[in-house]
């Protein structure tokens, strides 16, 4: 995780001081540092700590006193500095997918372009499709990456994706090369509202896996598309990314992705406490894997009772997995039945009997049913 925050960081500065149009050379150092730290196989942490950064292909003398800085101050000053210099509204338009910082630097210049309010109008009055090698067509791919920025900053509520997480399982599994599926992230922590949808899977030939993935029917544009991780935008505009990890690390790559994060980090505390290592790849003491083949090795190898993945949001969960005494959470067979449902009658889509039928079905000994009056003119 060290490896991907640094890159980010590194390809974020890299990004900025290109708005600024500073050295050139500094900033393909910064984009080759962030290309080194994300293709790194082992923990960068692990160099820091044995003063060996210099020893990483591509680091320098610049780049290892910013890395050291990270580790120790937890932040890059460089790039807080140039941040605050330029806004970090601006700054955070470069992830508008299409739209590059010499584009967005021009815009900032000519068209005084701070936010996205600013691009926004810039595009509406047809002043950014008149700068320099700009045009109409690069400006309406601009204009599509703001509508996938925007819906990536957006929730969804849980239940108008899990029909669309279960098709995407079903046509997944359907190939042979993918032993073990899951989804992941706040979807499987089963939050009320998520942002996209991760999907994790241990294979035999990531490369066919990925191109399935990318050619299933639900796909309206492919964002990435890698070895090991592919992103893409469903017709229902969701984003789903999917990752593919060594059947070995299963277990570690499925708790490291499911989170959260602060359950997760109070974990690799934990780890660190017992002179061992956690990440998305096993359990490790010094070099040597020594669990995560299954998320119940890797609380085991932690002295913790297996955590569900609903308790993991670090609210006492993990102390109580260590003193035994985790609740029981209920089976949904435990529920008798449901008091709000909506029929066909307002703004439902199945007749009562249906509902009714659909209840025997889940086992329930009673069901309410809750239609809108006539009064709720919206609910039909």
């Amino acid at each position: 995780m060290e490896n991907k925050n640094l890159a980010l960081l590194f390809l974020r500065l890299a990004d900025a001081l290109e708005l600024k149009d500073e050295n050139r050379f500094k900033i393909i150092s910064y984009r080759k540092a962030a290309q080194v730290l994300e293709g790194l196989a082992a923990d960068v942490r692990e160099f820091y700590e044995k003063d060996k950064l210099r020893d990483i292909p591509g680091i320098g003398e610049g780049i290892e006193k910013k890395i050291k800085e990270y580790f120790e101050k937890g932040k890059i000053s460089k790039l807080e500095e140039v941040t605050k210099e330029l806004g970090p509204e601006l700054i955070d338009l470069l992830r508008i997918p299409n739209l590059g910082p010499r584009t967005l630097a021009l815009a900032s210049r000519e068209l005084k372009v701070k936010d996205l309010a600013g691009l926004e109008k810039a595009i509406r009055s047809g002043s950014l499709a008149r700068l320099p090698l700009m045009g109409e067509k690069k400006v309406d791919h601009i204009r599509k990456g703001i509508d996938i920025y925007k819906r990536s900053r957006e929730r969804m509520p849980l239940g108008s994706v899990y029909l669309l997480v279960d098709k995407i399982v079903k046509a997944m599994k359907g190939l042979k090369e993918v032993k073990s599926i899951s989804p992941a992230g706040s979807f499987r922590r089963m939050k009320e509202t998520i942002a996209d949808i991760d999907i994790l899977i241990a294979g035999t030939d990531p490369e066919k896996i990925m191109d399935h993935f990318i050619s299933l029917s639900i796909v309206d544009r492919v964002l990435a598309r890698g070895m090991t991780k592919s992103s893409i935008l469903t017709r229902e505009n969701v984003q789903v990314d999917l990752r593919v990890v060594d059947q070995a690390s299963w277990g570690a790559a499925l708790q490291y992705f499911t989170g959260s994060r602060e359950h997760n980090v109070k974990l690799r505390g934990m780890a660190r406490e017992m002179g061992l290592k956690i990440n998305e790849y096993g359990v490790f003491r010094n070099s040597r894997m020594i669990a995560g083949r299954t998320e119940e090795e890797v609380y085991r190898t932690l002295k913790l009772d297996y955590i569900e993945p609903e308790l993991r949001e670090a609210r006492g969960e993990i102390e109580l997995a260590s003193e035994h005494k985790l609740p029981d959470l209920l089976p949904y067979e435990d529920f008798p039945g449901e008091f709000h449902v909506h029929t066909d009658y307002s703004d439902g889509s199945a007749t009562a009997e249906e509902m009714v039928k659909a209840g025997l079905g889940s086992g329930y000994r009673f069901i309410g049913l809750s239609d809108h009056s006539k009064s709720a003119r919206y609910a039909g």
